[in-house]
């Protein structure tokens, strides 16, 4: 049996509801902080009440919990477009790190919910069942790339996934989260389009570098 077009109509504007006070609490959250986001304010930016935001996440905590679910959801979805079965490693590796430096290039907002969750020791996420096994897939990922380089010789480090995993996300995460610092003392803006080709392709030299053992091997 099919839904009824008036159920179905409803269901729509629901999760289109949803979708649009995730966006709106996920700058907030990033800007403020989990402490200092107000849920009246992002009930004011949407135009609709506090009442209907409990409603649908039924406090300020699971409304956090679903902004940075989103939040890490997207970062998976962009690591799965890498194609393992089709790339040689040393091109899915590099392909990997650069995905991660243009997602993170481009949501910097993550970047903002990921230190405040850092500073509240990760408190949430590990009330979240959602992101307790969303960090599998890009280690399984990276696995893959890791077993293959082996068995090719690409790669001739014995690396381990997570290692691997933090060496792209440092570079990555780092280049965001702490360009005013960066700026203040070193008078240089890392962020600057000037500098994000080249930042680019070191990210994915240095991987590649690493796990090749005597420098980046050439691109194709």
């Amino acid at each position: 049996m099919t839904s009824p077009p008036a159920t179905t109509e409803r269901q729509r504007d629901a999760d289109r509801t949803k979708a649009e006070i995730l966006e709106v609490a996920q700058r907030e959250f990033a800007r403020y902080g989990y402490a200092g986001a107000r849920v009246d304010e992002i009930a004011a930016r949407m135009r609709t009440t506090k009442r209907m935001i409990y409603y649908y996440f039924g406090s300020k905590e699971r409304l956090y919990i679903a902004v940075l679910e989103k939040a890490y959801a997207e970062v998976r979805e962009v690591e799965r477009t890498v194609d393992v079965e089709h790339l040689a490693p040393v091109e899915a590796i590099r392909t990997l790190a650069e995905l991660t430096f243009d997602h993170h290039d481009a949501h910097r907002e993550f970047i903002q919910l990921v230190a405040i969750e850092n500073i509240h020791q990760a408190e949430h996420i590990r009330k979240s069942e959602v992101l307790a096994n969303l960090g599998t897939p890009v280690l399984d990922l990276i696995s893959r790339i890791l077993d293959a380089g082996q068995e090719s010789g690409d790669f001739v480090t014995e690396a381990d996934a997570i290692d691997v995993h933090m060496m792209i996300s440092a570079f990555c995460f780092f280049r965001v989260a702490n360009q005013h610092t960066f700026g203040a003392l070193f008078g240089r803006d890392m962020t600057a389009a000037e500098h994000r080709a080249r930042q680019r392709r070191m990210v994915g030299e240095m991987i590649v570098g690493y796990l090749c053992g005597n420098g980046a091997a050439p691109r194709p």
